[in-house]
């Protein structure tokens, strides 16, 4: 598994070379970076593979800042449990429509993340999952095929940065990696490959990857 987990690192680090070729080239016009929080509000939904990376950063934390933090996830849980009293460890999402999570993630939650430190930094910046290290640009394929067509509101001020070439990205190979190591990860975990599970950001701080078996994996 630790190899998987430092194939995806690199994956990830790809993604941050191309998001700091983009500062390097718009200086002036993206004002993402390490230390702002604007964005780390409400909940994400993210993979299973997300999640297990961000956690082995999490575990590398201080005792008394994770039970700080495993406090928030677990206050977090009880709130998601008032709409879905059955969500329960492992926390997989994919066992109900994709809209009724979306449900559980409205626009003007402003909550703020619980890995945010008293500073609004994230406490594990290094392992954070990859729709935070995406979230800001528009992702634009080098084919001109768009992944994701909206930006940041901070970012390219009074400017449409859809056209601009400098800003795409081989998304679609990206993408593809990222599948097959999600498929050969849940393989090893799980048993049999899989090509989608997720989880909120809270409540993967409270999965034990070590104990997770084929037969907690619900499906619709």
């Amino acid at each position: 598994m630790d190899a998987i987990l430092t194939a995806y690192g690199t994956l990830l680090k790809e993604v941050d070379e191309w998001f700091g070729r983009s500062q390097e080239r718009h200086p002036s016009a993206i004002r993402c970076g390490q230390g702002c929080s604007e964005c780390c509000r409400g909940l994400f939904d993210i993979t299973l593979l997300d999640a297990c990376y961000l956690k082995s950063g999490f575990d590398r934390l201080a005792q008394p800042v994770r039970a700080q933090v495993l406090a928030k996830a677990e206050a977090r849980l009880r709130v998601i449990q008032e709409s879905w009293p059955e969500f329960a460890a492992p926390y997989l999402l994919n066992y109900r429509p994709e809209e009724e999570w979306e449900a559980l993630m409205p626009e003007e939650d402003e909550t703020p993340c619980i890995l945010l430190d008293a500073g609004g930094s994230c406490l594990v910046y290094a392992h954070r999952p990859m729709t935070c290290r995406l979230n800001g640009l528009p992702l634009m394929d080098l084919s001109g095929e768009p992944f994701h067509d909206e930006w940041c509101t901070l970012n390219f001020v009074g400017e449409d940065p859809l056209g601009y070439r400098d800003l795409w990205w081989d998304f679609n190979r990206h993408f593809k990696d990222e599948l097959l190591l999600f498929r050969r990860f849940t393989e090893k975990l799980l048993g049999a490959p899989h090509n989608e599970l997720d989880t909120f950001i809270p409540t993967a701080l409270l999965i034990d990857f070590d104990r997770l078996f084929v037969t907690d994996v619900r499906h619709p």
